[in-house]
């Protein structure tokens, strides 16, 4: 089975690290910085930045992807992928700018209610939700 929204939002995050990566090597190279941050704030800063991403989204890819898997696809979940990567966005520039900034505080916030959110509906959602038949495996064979 193919899940379109978390393939889609996986390549999605995928690409964003890939551009975080790319921002702290760019400043270790402006900074001379081989190894670690070499006490230069807005290098710790852009790390904090990617780490924070990487703490996060496996959490956020594998609830969208269960509840996709449970559910199905819909629009609501398209707009839950979109915002993810659009607050992840923000985050990653508010990193680049003063502690407590909007951009920052958006990101974290809109992050944190993304996840609480997704986590609460994956916990009620077997409850709630009657089970998807399962496709026999001669349709699967067939196709």
């Amino acid at each position: 089975m193919i899940l379109p929204i978390t393939m889609t939002m996986a390549g999605a995050a995928t690409l964003l690290n890939l551009w975080l990566a790319h921002r702290v090597g760019q400043l270790r190279r402006s900074q001379g910085v081989s190894i670690g941050d070499g006490g230069a704030l807005p290098l710790v800063a852009r790390m904090r930045a990617q780490a924070n991403f990487v703490e996060y989204t496996p959490f956020f890819l594998i609830l969208l992807g269960l509840i996709e898997f449970a559910a199905g696809s819909a629009l609501w979940l398209w707009a839950v992928g979109a915002v993810y990567i659009f607050a992840r966005l923000l985050h990653a520039f508010g990193m680049d700018g003063a502690p407590g900034n909007r951009l920052r505080t958006l990101g974290a916030v809109a992050t944190g209610l993304l996840l609480g959110g997704l986590a609460i509906y994956a916990l009620v959602l077997p409850y709630l939700e009657r089970p998807r038949a399962a496709t026999p495996v001669s349709q699967i064979r067939a196709a």
